[in-house]
């Protein structure tokens, strides 16, 4: 029995320890890689064949309606269709479409590289049967080479897609590869360097960026003119990007590893008055 005005008090120690919760957090966060190598090359034969598809229609029809879509045109159209192809098969086989992509990851061991030459034929496979459609489509008069060539010098061309690509590998180490990025936003910030590469470098070497995206058309339209540029500027470009971006990143671990242990020790009394 307790008496009426008697009060009764019990003191509970509140212990907050973030460290040990996070560290479960970023643990679980972690998801294995369990898509099977196939549907991840297929992924990249369908995502470079619209890529490629989209892209080059717009130059072909540019080319056919009195230039009516305009480079800004030609280069919004490449953008915004890599933008939604990261976001619709990024989960699934990492959007590459790109050798120099492929290759600048798994030098960085983000990717593995007994899955490189597989990569690298299935981007291959969708550019070639994109510029088939194509030249299916529009022949005869609008048949047009929609391949890539120098403009000016090769020098000049090789300095400026090595300096496209570097752009672009370096914002896809960025927003892709770092998890402290906002990586919802990758598929954006991938797509508009595309839409800026190409505004200035599209009159000059075609904006390639992509060894698979000049050779299909190459093979389809037998036209090499200049083609070792197109292989070769790119990777070189890719791996330098990566590699400074790897070089200048704070830190190799992710930042759920970077834990501020917050502990609160205050103790707090909690009254509770009881009455018989």
């Amino acid at each position: 029995m307790v008496d009426d005005n008697s009060e009764s008090i019990e003191a509970h120690e509140v212990v907050l320890d973030v460290n040990n919760g996070a560290s479960k957090n970023c643990e679980e966060s972690v998801i294995k890689d369990s898509v099977p190598l196939l549907k991840k090359l297929v992924a990249e034969v369908v995502g470079t064949y619209l890529m490629i598809f989209a892209g080059c229609a717009a130059v072909v029809v540019n080319l056919n309606n009195d230039h009516v879509v305009t480079l800004p045109g030609i280069a919004f159209a490449w953008g915004f269709t890599v933008m939604v192809l990261i976001y619709s098969l990024g989960h699934i086989s990492g959007a590459h479409f790109n050798p120099a992509v492929t290759i600048a990851h798994a030098s960085t061991k983000i990717f593995p590289f007994k899955q490189v030459p597989a990569y690298i034929i299935a981007q291959v496979l969708g550019s070639t049967l994109a510029s088939g459609t194509l030249k299916l489509i529009f022949n005869g008069k609008e048949d047009h080479f929609i391949g890539t060539l120098p403009a000016g010098t090769n020098l000049q061309a090789f300095i400026i897609e090595f300096i496209c690509t570097f752009f672009l590998m370096f914002v896809i180490s960025g927003v892709a590869t770092d998890n402290r990025a906002v990586g919802e936003l990758a598929g954006l910030a991938v797509g508009s360097t595309i839409i800026i590469d190409i505004l200035f470098a599209g009159p000059l070497t075609g904006a390639s960026m992509n060894p698979a995206r000049s050779l299909g058309p190459a093979i389809l339209y037998h036209e090499y003119t200049g083609l070792w540029i197109y292989l070769i500027s790119p990777i070189l470009g890719a791996l330098t990007g990566t590699w400074t971006y790897n070089f200048i990143r704070h830190a190799n671990k992710p930042m759920c590893d970077e834990h501020t242990k917050i502990e609160l020790t205050k103790i707090v009394p909690f009254l509770r008055r009881s009455r018989s």
